[in-house]
This record gives structure tokens, C-alpha cells and sequence, in this order.
């Protein structure tokens, strides 16, 4: 066995016993996994061992070097606005509806940039990047649509398995997870478009304090990080929960980060929402009628509630509302006005490199709803 091998064999064994790695030491350990220079026996066991451990901020942030520096496309943008990405990590055990995706459409509808970067799913079927898809989104167009979508529009999708958004390793190494790692919160920070604001949810309270200080630590300004509970001891979500309680950290420009929970009561929550209610489905098609008829005031309790709570942290972290309540506020006369659909119908046609094929998609979900 050579050098190499030894080498990264005693990280995995230093994991394995509770000791931290330092920035660098991860940054160069996951660059031979992006590279593919370690057997999948070792690549496997190292995430094993550091999602047991608990990864720290400086391992995180190692992580997010070594994927953003091999394997993220770079784009510059040319906006007015301040630029947010909004996602969910995914791998939580309760599994909803596709919120972030709804929320962010909202938001570019009341004048928020949004350059999002998200994936396909992996233990369920309807990720964001399979929702945006199924409404006429051209979701594996090159990174320059989707900068002339968010330039235009407003909004755009990076698609995280897309060999022009990452074109190295992060595909095959995903593909083949079926639980919750450092790598999904790192590599849903290599956006190609750094944004300098974020609302993220996590897959587990734990990690609400270990992705808040990395976000810090690679430049963001002004963040909002968060789990929320699902109410039914069966676990939480990687969103704000209209149904109990949900714990953030927030990141604000002076620096500093609090730590704080909130309640549906205290966050303006008009209806009472069951677990069920907010489930999501197996089928993307099915999922995107459900975003439809909240977009077309068909829908107006649960998922209409949960989708503007889920926009209003954007807002807030964006500078355009003072705090979560006023948020939603804004969100419903968002949706309510129509602007959120009208937005929609913007993306499907700026997004695609066959604008007239996203339009017909669109329109024929749309005919399914009458």
C-alpha cells in the first residue's frame, strides 16, 4: 500500500475517534475523492466517518474549497440586486413537497434575484431540479441560459448533476448516497454563481450551527439557516415548518450570529397544517399541479401557507421586509395578485434553449387544472 493510501486511511481512522480536520487537511482529502484518486472503500468509509463525527465549520469549508475550486463552473453576474440562493440539503427524514422551489418563484416575483443550484432527488423522486423540469424549465441548458435567465428574469437554476455546472466528479459521487453528509452541504454552497445571501434549510438540527459559521467563513453577507420540526415525532424537515417549531441561525452583515426558534402562532400561520398535508409525492407531474393550483389561487390553506412562509425568510435576508411576519404578508399578495404564475410563465421561456417547448409544457399543465 502506498503513501497516499496510508495517508488518507489515518484521516479516516483520526475521524473515526472524534478529532477534527482543519480546512486545508479536508480541502486536499476531498480533492483526491473529486478526483477519483482513492479506492470507493476509502471514499465511502471518509464520509461515513466525518458524518458520524459531526463535521465542523472548518471541514465544511474544506469540503466547499475543494468542489468550487475542481469542479464548479464560474459565471459573473451583471445584477442590480442582491443576489440569494435558496435551497433545502435534502436527506431529511420528513419528506414534503418541493417548498424551496415554489418559494423561490415567489420571492422573484416581488423583485428578489434568485440563482438557485439544486439537484435531482435521491431518496425520493421529485427533487428541484425534477419539479422545474416537469413545468418547462430546460434544466441541463449550459450555465450561460441560466445567467441570462437570472439576468432577465430574475431567477435561474443550476443544476447540480450537470456536467456544465460541475463537470468532475459530483454526479457520480451523489448518485450513489442515500444519506445526509458534509458533501450535501458543501456542494450546495459550490454555487457557480456565489451569491452573497442565503436561506438554507438542513437535514438535522445539529447542523444548523456548523453550516451557518461555514457560510460566514466563505463569504456570505447575510444568511438565514434552519430546521423545522414535522410535529409528529417522526422527525423534521429542511424547511421553516408551518406545523411546530423550527430552529434558525441567523447571519447578519455586522457579523454576528443568534440563534432562535419559531412557532407557526408567532410567525402568522392562518390555518392549522397536518404533516400530510405538506407530504410530498412520488410523481413530479402530480407535484407540479400542486404548485399550479396554489399559483392560481385554487389552493389557499396548507401548501399555500407553507410556500409563503418558506419566501419570506428571502425577503427578510434580501432587505425587503423587516422580519418573518411581514414576509409572508408580502407573499400572499404576491400570489394572490397573480405575479407569482406571471413569474413562472417569465422562467420556462428565459430558461430553455427551445423557449417555445417549455411554453407548450407549461400551458399543458395548466389545461389539467381546468
Amino acid at each position: 500500500m502506498n503513501d497516499k493510501f496510508k495517508k488518507f486511511g489515518n484521516s479516516i481512522t483520526a475521524l473515526i475517534s472524534g478529532k477534527d480536520l482543519n480546512r486545508e487537511q479536508t480541502r486536499e482529502l476531498f480533492s483526491e475523492i473529486l478526483n477519483n484518486k482513492q479506492s470507493e472503500i476509502h471514499q465511502g468509509a471518509f464520509l461515513a466517518a466525518i458524518t458520524a463525527k459531526g463535521p465542523c465549520p472548518d471541514e465544511i469549508a474544506g469540503a466547499w474549497d475543494a468542489i468550487y475550486d475542481i469542479d464548479t463552473a464560474k459565471i459573473r453576474l451583471n445584477t442590480k440586486q442582491p443576489m440569494v440562493d435558496n435551497c433545502g440539503t435534502g436527506m431529511d427524514s420528513f419528506k414534503t413537497f418541493n417548498i424551496s422551489t415554489a418559494s423561490a418563484i415567489v420571492a422573484a416575483a416581488g423583485g428578489i434575484c434568485l440563482a438557485r443550484h439544486g439537484a435531482r432527488a435521491v431518496t425520493s423522486r421529485c427533487g428541484t431540479v425534477d419539479l422545474c423540469e416537469t413545468l418547462g424549465v430546460d434544466v441541463e441548458c449550459p450555465v450561460e441560459t441560466v445567467k441570462t435567465s437570472i439576468e432577465k428574469v430574475g431567477i435561474g437554476l443550476f443544476n447540480a448533476m450537470s456536467p456544465f455546472v460541475h463537470p468532475q466528479a459530483l454526479f457520480r459521487i451523489l448518485s450513489q448516497m442515500s444519506f445526509g453528509s458534509i458533501l450535501n452541504i458543501a456542494a450546495s454552497l459550490a454555487n457557480p454563481a456565489m451569491p452573497e445571501y442565503g436561506v438554507r434549510g438542513v437535514y438535522a438540527k445539529q447542523m444548523i450551527s456548523p453550516v451557518i459559521e461555514t457560510m460566514k467563513e466563505i463569504g456570505f453577507k447575510k444568511a438565514m439557516v434552519f430546521y423545522g420540526s414535522s410535529g409528529n415525532g417522526t422527525g423534521g424537515m429542511d424547511e421553516l415548518s408551518p406545523i411546530a417549531k423550527s430552529w434558525v441561525a441567523e447571519l447578519s452583515e455586522d457579523g454576528n450570529i443568534k440563534h432562535y426558534s419559531l412557532s407557526p402562532e408567532t410567525m402568522g400561520i392562518r390555518y392549522p397544517v397536518t404533516p400530510d398535508e405538506i407530504a410530498g409525492g412520488n410523481d413530479p407531474e402530480m407535484e407540479a399541479l400542486r404548485l399550479l393550483k396554489v399559483f392560481t389561487s385554487k389552493e389557499k390553506k396548507a401548501l399555500y401557507e407553507t410556500i409563503c412562509l418558506n419566501a419570506a425568510p428571502i425577503f427578510y435576508v434580501a432587505g425587503k421586509t423587516p422580519g418573518i411576519k411581514s414576509g409572508i404578508e408580502k407573499s400572499r399578495e404576491i400570489i394572490d395578485s397573480g405575479k407569482a404564475m406571471d413569474k413562472l410563465k417569465e422562467w420556462v421561456v428565459t430558461q430553455h434553449r427551445k423557449p417555445d417547448t417549455g411554453k407548450k409544457q407549461l400551458e399543458h399543465l395548466m389545461q389539467q387544472l381546468n
